[in-house]
């Protein structure tokens, strides 16, 4: 890609983002109407409706398209690394809804796991990481839940890469030159 077609980025995860978004209250709208769902899954707590969505989700595109255009203009392959992060954001989110619709409640937890950990090793505190997991998820829980859960494996990964790793390493470089 050319340095000028990354300003096309924000345009388009936006524009991808309205569609699922729309597409999914559409669905819902038209199949007894768009569901809300309460916190923590306890009938005590608030609920959230399915409809936030549509602002919820496009925000989350247009960040996650407009961080990725000023990364992939100082650094092209920068665009090929944010589409595969996305992407498998995307099939961990798919896969975590596959697994909760078939009602493998284990599948879906280890699921979950395993985004948590993959946040250790990867830098899943990214917004295309965020977008592409929530995208995967919408279908079956809409944009709010998973948006939520999502923040939590952000602030895991940004811990990890931004403080727990470059103190280790200055752990490292201290020992080292003693």
């Amino acid at each position: 890609m050319a340095n000028h077609t990354y300003r096309l980025l924000p345009g388009a995860a936006l524009g991808l983002a309205v569609i699922a978004a729309a597409a999914h209250l559409g669905w819902e709208y038209t199949h007894g109407g768009i569901r809300s769902h309460h916190l923590l899954n306890r009938a005590d707590l608030p609920t959230i409706s399915n409809a936030w969505g549509l602002l919820v989700l496009p925000v989350l595109g247009w960040l996650a398209g407009s961080v990725v255009a000023r990364r992939a203009s100082a650094v092209p392959s920068a665009a090929r690394k944010a589409l595969a992060g996305f992407l498998g954001a995307l099939a961990a989110g798919s896969a975590l809804s596959v697994a909760f619709v078939a009602g493998s409640e284990s599948v879906a937890g280890a699921v979950f796991l395993g985004v948590l950990l993959s946040g250790l090793v990867f830098p899943t505190y990214r917004a295309e990481y965020l977008f592409g997991f929530v995208l995967g998820m919408t279908f079956v829980f809409g944009s709010i839940l998973p948006t939520l859960f999502g923040l939590l494996a952000v602030a895991i990964s940004a811990a990890a890469h931004l403080l727990l790793w470059p103190a280790g390493m200055w752990v490292l470089r201290r020992a080292r030159s003693q």
